[in-house]
């Protein structure tokens, strides 16, 4: 007779840490990404007890963030409900068979829907921006989505890093200091962007996803290794390499700010 780990193992995409009980029977790695997205959920109150939240799901950062919320329930006193969306940019390449691929084999409520914004974010129309472009089209999408499907969260799987990055490239190219918001209200509140990840660093989600099955995917996007950000990314990268505090105090930073030493 089969022991019920093997049972539990068999699958490509099976969740081989999967039990009855808390987040104690994870690994390390594990506990500390629970550990930090809980703190970012409290400290930035962005969840409430009846959320019916929906996850935009695009790479391996958005669909960690998306396993880790559905885990917390099995042991936090706070209930949501959690739906999912794939927009296909409309690049050739597998990436939206391997998501949705793993999406049904993990059993998680989501949604396809074909588009073709990537094609015209590139497009000599948006060949400046292309990225500002893509991104303002799905955002669109998960607004009209959340709106239709009564969900009044939407999550996005941005990371520390990623807050970090959009410091420098709001300086750098918008002349604004400003960057992502851990929580973002609109319409009044009716609608909220949260962002679970955001005091979680790249690392410690790639380590995650290795651990959990979580299928590695690369991005057919044909700016994701020369954009602005990438630049940014590159340039932040020596630094975090020479100091692995830097990344939170670079994060730290944004709620320190000595206006006595900045020019009115």
């Amino acid at each position: 007779m089969e022991k019920k780990d093997e049972v539990l193992n068999r699958s490509n995409y099976s969740n081989p840490y999967r039990r009855a009980g808390g987040k104690k029977y994870f690994p390390a790695n594990i506990q500390k990404v629970f550990s930090w997205v809980g703190k970012a959920i409290s400290q930035f109150q962005m969840l409430e007890n009846g959320d019916r939240i929906v996850v935009g799901v695009s790479g391996v950062d958005s669909l960690s963030v998306l396993w880790v919320l559905r885990e917390r329930l099995r042991w936090i006193s706070i209930k949501y409900e959690i739906l999912s969306i794939y927009i296909d940019l409309g690049f050739n390449g597998d990436l939206g068979k391997q998501i949705t691929d793993y999406l049904k084999a993990e059993a998680y409520d989501f949604k396809t829907l074909n588009t073709d914004i990537g094609i015209q974010a590139h497009s000599p129309a948006n060949r400046k921006n292309p990225c500002f472009f893509c991104s303002r089209e799905r955002k669109k999408i998960l607004f009209t989505f959340a709106r239709e499907n009564n969900c009044n969260k939407i999550v996005l799987g941005h990371h520390l890093e990623d807050i970090n990055a959009t410091l420098f490239l709001n300086i750098i190219y918008g002349s604004s200091i400003s960057t992502m918001l851990p929580r973002q209200d609109f319409f009044g509140g009716k609608l909220t962007i949260i962002r679970p990840f955001a005091l979680v660093s790249k690392e410690e989600i790639q380590k995650l996803a290795t651990l959990v099955g979580i299928p590695f995917l690369v991005n057919p996007c044909p700016s994701a290794s020369n954009s602005q950000r990438e630049e940014i990314n590159r340039f932040l990268d020596y630094f975090y390499k020479k100091d692995r505090r830097i990344r939170y105090n670079i994060f730290r930073a944004l709620k320190n700010i000595n206006k006595d030493y900045l020019p009115g």
